[in-house]
C-alpha cells in the first residue's frame, strides 16, 4: 500500500476536506498514475450529497482524470513511465458478458466498477477517485492522451466528452443532419462541437436570451429560445436528432414535436423518472424514438480523444484550486461555470508540503 493525499466527503452534509488514503500495490496488470488534473462533474456533487441514495462514505470523487504513468505491473505492455494518460468513469468490469466483449463495458451485465464509490472485483475494497494525488488502475481502463491535446482541457473529455460523442456516433449522426442540442452546460457545449465537427447543422435550445450569442460562439448555426412559443412552433418537424443534456426534470413533449418522422431524442443528462409524462402520441404518430446513452466503452473513449486531437476540439475549462472545491460545487449548481472546472492537482500537493 502507498499513501496519497486526497479530498473526501464524510457525510452528505460535510462538504469536502483533506483525507489521506491508501492506494493498492501494483498488480501485474496495473498502471500507477500521478494525477495532474481532474475535472469536476455534476455527478461528483450527486455522490457527495448522496442524492441517489447509494453513496458510501468517505467518498473521494473524480472521474475525469489525467496524469503521468509512474509505474506499471510486470504484465503491462503499451504503457511506460512518463506517458500522459487518462482514466474515466470506470476502472473495471466483468470482461466476459456480451457488452464487455463488444467494448461496451459501461453496460456490463454485472455492472462496471466505478472509478469512485465502486467495489473492487478482486479484494472488495472501495474505489476512490481523482480528487487525489495518485491512482492505480487496471491497464484496460487507462487511455492515452494524444500529444496534440492540452492535458488539462482533455480531462473533461473522459466524461462530458464521451457522454456526448458516443450517442452521436451510435445513432448515426452524419453530415447534413439537423441536430438540436438542449442545454448549454458542460455536456451541451461539447455536443455542439462534436455535431459541428461531424458536419451536422446544429441548433441550440436555451431558456435564456442571454445565451444566444454564447451558443453561436460555440459553433451553433442557430439558437432557439425554448420559452418563446413562436420560435418553437416554427421549428416543428424540422430535426433529425435531439441531444438532450439537461440533468434535471423538464418537459420532453415540446422537443419531441420538433422531430421529423423517424427522428430520435437522446437523453444523456437525466437519469430519473421523466416528469411531466411523455405523451405517447408524440412518438407513435411520428415513429419517433426516445433513447438514452451512457458514457462510452473503452475503445470509444480512446476514439473520442483521438477525434478531438484530429479536429482541434477541447472542453472549455476554468482551472480550480482544490482548496476552493466546496465553493466550486455551489457555482456548478448555479450554472456559474463555463463550462467545466478542472482541478489543478498541484494545489493539493501544496497543502501536503
Amino acid at each position: 500500500m502507498t499513501q496519497a493525499n486526497a479530498y473526501a466527503a464524510h457525510s452528505d452534509q460535510s462538504g469536502l476536506a483533506p483525507l489521506t488514503l491508501e492506494r493498492r500495490e501494483l498488480r501485474s496488470d496495473d498502471v500507477a498514475i500521478s494525477i495532474d488534473y481532474c475535472g469536476v462533474c455534476h455527478t461528483d456533487i450527486h455522490f457527495v450529497q448522496n442524492d441517489w441514495g447509494m453513496t458510501q462514505y468517505p467518498v473521494v470523487p473524480g472521474h475525469e482524470i489525467v496524469g503521468r504513468v509512474t509505474a506499471v505491473g510486470d504484465g503491462v505492455t503499451g504503457f511506460s513511465q512518463g506517458d500522459i494518460v487518462g482514466v474515466g468513469c470506470m476502472v473495471d468490469s466483468c470482461r466476459e458478458c456480451e457488452p464487455c466483449r463488444h467494448g461496451l463495458e459501461q453496460y456490463c451485465l454485472e455492472g462496471p466498477v466505478l472509478t469512485y464509490n465502486g467495489q473492487d472485483r478482486h479484494d472488495g475494497s472501495m474505489t476512490y477517485g481523482g480528487y487525489s494525488e495518485a491512482i492505480v488502475v487496471n491497464k484496460d481502463f487507462v487511455v492515452r492522451i494524444p500529444e496534440r491535446l492540452d492535458p488539462a482541457a482533455a480531462a473533461p473529455l473522459l466524461c462530458a466528452g464521451i457522454t456526448t460523442y458516443s450517442p452521436l456516433r451510435h445513432y448515426g449522426v452524419q453530415a447534413g443532419h439537423k441536430v438540436g442540442v438542449i442545454g448549454m452546460g458542460g455536456l451541451g457545449h461539447m455536443g455542439i462541437k462534436f455535431a459541428r465537427a461531424i458536419g451536422a447543422e446544429v441548433t441550440v435550445f436555451t431558456r435564456s436570451e442571454a445565451k444566444v450569442s454564447e451558443a453561436q460562439a460555440q459553433g451553433a448555426h442557430h439558437v432557439i429560445v425554448s420559452t418563446d412559443d413562436a420560435q418553437m412552433q416554427a421549428a416543428a418537424g424540422y430535426f433529425d436528432y435531439m441531444l438532450d443534456t439537461v440533468p434535471v426534470q423538464h418537459d420532453l413533449n415540446p422537443y419531441l414535436s420538433l422531430l421529423r418522422h423517424d427522428g430520435t431524442h437522446i437523453l444523456v443528462g437525466l437519469v430519473e423518472p421523466i416528469e411531466p409524462t411523455v405523451h405517447a402520441g408524440n412518438l407513435v404518430f411520428g415513429r419517433r424514438v426516445l433513447a438514452g446513452s451512457l458514457i462510452g466503452g473503452m475503445p470509444e473513449t480512446q476514439e473520442v480523444l483521438d477525434f478531438c486531437a484530429d479536429h482541434d476540439i477541447a472542453c472549455d475549462i476554468e482551472m480550480l484550486d482544490i482548496r476552493n472545491i466546496n465553493e466550486a460545487y455551489e457555482r456548478v449548481k448555479r450554472g456559474d461555470v463555463k463550462y467545466r472546472f478542472v482541478i489543478d492537482m498541484a494545489t493539493l500537493r501544496e497543502i501536503a508540503t
